[in-house]
C-alpha cells in the first residue's frame, strides 16, 4: 500500500510513523527541511520538499500509484487544494482532509461528492467535542470509546482500591461481578505499561484499566466494579474558540448549568448572541479572583480549551486548587500528555490525536472500519467486519490464530452484543472489536483479510 501524507506536522509525523512500522509505503510532503528531517530521522519514510498543492510535487511524490491520500497540514486551503489536484491527476486514490473552519465543513457535501471528491473530511475539534461528552457522561473514566454505531464501549478507568476484582486473577472475573453481565478486560496500564491480558493477570491497586462492554450495561457494571461517581451538571468552559463554542452549544439544554468564560470582548459579543442558556463571561482564566467569583469550588466539571495549552494547563491546576472536582485540559503537543495526570489535571483531549484516530480507519486493509489509539499509540482497537470467505469465519475465538498481544473483546451480531467466551464462534458479517499492540496489527489485518483460497 502506497500513502501519500501531505505536511510532516505533528498529525502527518505521528502517522507516518505508525504507518512505517507497518511495512507501509510511505511518501511525506512538506515545505519545512526541519519537518522533513525529522520524519525522515524516526521512521522509514520518502520526504519531498515542496507544497501538496503544486501537481508537479503530488506528480514527483507518485500520486497515480497511491492508494491513499492524506492532506493533514494545518492549512485547510492547502489541504483543499492538494486533494483537488489530486483527484485531477488519479481520481480512484481515496482522499482523506483535515478540515477545521466552518466556512468549509458546513458545505461538506459540495468537496465530497463533486470538484475534489474527497472520501473524508476530518474536523478534529468536532472529535474533541465528542469526546468531552462522553467523559461526561462517565464521570471517573480517563478515556471512553464507541464501536458499533455507539452501541459498545471501551471505557479506562482506574479501579478504585475497594473494588472486589483488586487482587483477583481475570479468570475469576465473572464469579466476582456475576455471570448476567457481559464484561471484558481488553487492557491493564500498570507503571505506565501496556498489559494485554490473560486469563492467569492479577488486577492490582492503581491499575488503569479498559474495559469493553453493551452500554445498556454500562452503569451496572461501573456500580459492581465499586466505581461510583456524581453526575455533572455544573460545568465550566475556559475558552469560547471553536472547540469552546461547539461545546457549549452542545450542552445549551436545561439539564446543564453552563458558564463560558471567554477574554475577548467581541468574541464575548458573538457567543452570547449564538447561546441560549450558557452563561458567557468575559474574562481571564488565571485570576484567581474571577474563579472565587463564579463559584468554582461548586464546579462539576472544568473544561479549558483555549487555543493556548500552557493558559489551559494552568488554568485547571488554578481551578483544582480552589475546589473543582474535575478538571480537562485541551493540548496539541503531544510531549505534554504523559504530564497532565501527574501534576493532578483529570483529563487530557488532544484534537492532533483525535485526528490520527479518525485517519487511521480509512488506511486500513479489507473490512476494518474503525480504529482508535490506547495509551498514545502503543495499542489499538479494531472494529473490524468478518468477510465471508475469511479463516476466522466458523472458528471459535480460542482457534482464531490472532498473534500474541492481540484479542478479541467482543462482537456484534445484527443487533446483539456479545461478550465471547473462547468457545463462541465467529460467524459471517459479525462485527469483531479487536485490541492488539502496535506491532502485531499487521499480523491481525493478515488474518482478517486473507480469503481462504490464498492459504493453499
Amino acid at each position: 500500500m502506497r500513502v501519500i501524507i501531505i505536511g510532516a506536522g505533528e498529525v502527518g509525523y505521528h502517522l507516518a510513523q505508525r504507518l512505517a512500522v507497518e511495512n507501509k509505503e510511505v511518501v511525506v510532503v512538506d515545505t519545512s527541511d526541519e519537518a522533513l528531517r525529522k520524519v525522515a530521522e524516526s521512521s522509514d519514510v520518502q520526504t519531498i520538499k515542496g507544497s501538496g498543492s503544486s501537481p508537479k510535487v503530488l506528480e514527483d511524490a507518485g500520486i497515480r500509484e497511491a492508494d491513499i491520500f492524506l492532506a493533514v497540514t494545518d492549512s485547510d486551503e492547502i489541504n483543499l487544494i492538494s486533494c483537488y489536484y489530486a483527484n485531477m491527476l488519479s481520481e480512484g486514490v481515496t482522499k482523506l482532509a483535515r478540515i477545521r473552519n466552518e466556512m468549509y465543513t458546513n458545505y461538506s457535501q459540495l468537496l465530497t461528492e463533486r470538484g475534489a471528491h474527497i472520501t473524508k473530511i476530518i474536523n478534529p475539534d468536532e472529535e474533541v467535542v465528542n469526546s468531552v461528552l462522553r467523559l461526561m457522561s462517565v464521570p471517573g473514566a480517563v478515556e471512553i470509546n464507541e464501536f458499533a454505531g455507539g452501541k459498545i464501549r471501551l471505557i479506562g478507568i482506574h479501579l478504585p482500591d475497594r473494588s472486589p476484582i483488586v487482587g483477583s486473577p481475570l479468570i475469576q472475573l465473572r464469579e466476582k461481578i456475576g455471570d448476567d453481565l457481559g464484561l471484558v478486560i481488553a487492557a491493564i496500564v500498570r507503571n505506565d505499561k501496556l498489559i494485554i491480558p490473560g486469563g492467569q493477570d492479577v488486577l492490582k491497586k492503581g491499575d488503569l484499566v479498559y474495559f469493553v462492554c453493551d452500554i445498556r450495561d454500562q452503569d451496572e457494571i461501573l456500580a459492581r466494579l465499586g466505581i461510583v461517581d456524581d453526575p455533572v451538571r455544573k460545568v465550566l468552559i475556559i475558552g469560547g474558540g471553536n472547540i469552546g463554542f461547539r461545546l457549549a452549544k452542545a450542552l445549551d439544554n436545561k439539564y446543564y448549568h453552563t458558564r463560558l468564560l471567554e477574554n475577548r470582548q467581541k468574541r464575548c459579543e458573538y457567543l452570547s448572541e449564538h447561546l441560549d442558556r450558557p452563561i458567557v463571561l468575559m474574562g481571564d482564566s488565571t485570576d484567581q479572583e474571577i474563579l472565587r467569583e463564579e463559584n468554582i469550588q461548586d464546579m462539576d466539571m472544568v473544561i479549558a480549551v483555549t487555543g493556548d495549552e500552557e493558559t489551559n494547563i494552568l488554568s485547571c491546576l488554578l481551578a483544582k486548587s480552589l475546589g473543582a472536582k474535575r478538571t480537562v485540559t485541551r493540548v496539541n503537543n503531544f510531549g505534554y500528555m504523559p504530564l497532565i495526570e501527574p501534576i493532578g489535571i483529570d483529563y487530557v483531549v488532544c484534537p492532533r490525536l483525535s485526528a490520527i484516530n479518525s485517519l487511521l480507519h480509512y488506511i486500513r486493509r479489507g473490512k476494518i472500519i474503525s480504529s482508535v489509539s490506547i495509551k498514545g499509540e502503543e495499542a489499538e482497537a479494531l472494529e473490524a467486519v468478518a468477510l465471508e470467505d475469511s479463516p476466522i469465519v466458523g472458528k471459535a475465538v480460542k482457534d482464531l490464530g490472532f498473534p500474541r498481544g492481540s484479542l478479541v473483546l467482543c462482537f456484534q451480531r445484527g443487533d446483539e452484543v456479545v461478550i465471547p467466551r473462547g468457545d463462541s464462534v465467529v460467524r459471517p458479517n459479525d462485527r469483531l472489536i479487536i485490541i492488539s499492540t502496535s506491532q502485531t496489527i499487521p499480523k491481525v489485518e493478515r488474518v482478517l483479510t486473507t480469503r481462504v483460497e490464498e492459504l493453499f
